[in-house]
């Protein structure tokens, strides 16, 4: 018997996307739509992977299952745009979750924000790799998310560019 179906949750707040979706969905037999949301507020569950409407099909269908097999995965087009806003030099917005964490934990989040793994997390600020994973968890509960995705967003919308 093969493996479980991964469960997909759809959270857009065009139905006619999310329907369009579900249609490419259906030709990948690995993949059940299990759930519909039209806002993140409305979504139950933390997301494993925020992509773009942008994407095509192909690319959201390996994201999908990149997911499903255990790699985190952030869109590159939101990778970039925290990117942007951590080299032009970030304002965190006055955030009750974002203060939380310390200056260590501050420099993990914005690595984890550009897609890093805790190896090479480890290997970048000379910690071990378990350091890492025990810094991620630390994150992932004060910033109260489930997944590295999640907090790469977090961090992206809780961030200001100066002037704005």
């Amino acid at each position: 018997m093969g493996a479980p179906p991964l469960r997909v949750m759809l959270v857009d707040d065009h139905q006619v996307v999310r329907d369009g979706i579900k249609l490419l969905l259906a030709d990948t037999p690995e993949v059940v739509v299990c759930a519909e949301a039209a806002t993140a507020r409305d979504a139950v569950a933390g997301a494993a992977v925020y992509v773009l409407k942008q994407i095509n099909g192909e690319d959201l269908v390996r994201a999908i299952r990149a997911v499903g097999a255990g790699q985190s995965l952030l869109d590159p087009a939101v990778t970039t745009g925290v990117l942007d806003r951590l080299r032009r030099g970030k304002q965190l917005v006055q955030d009750e979750r974002l203060a939380r964490l310390s200056p260590q934990e501050e420099r993990i989040l914005g690595l984890v924000a550009e897609g890093r793994t805790n190896g090479q997390i480890a290997t970048e600020l000379g910690l071990a790799e378990k350091t890492v994973k025990n810094y991620v968890s630390s994150i992932l509960a004060k910033l109260e998310v489930a997944r590295r995705a999640e907090a790469a967003a977090y961090l992206a919308r809780h961030t200001t560019l100066p002037g704005t």
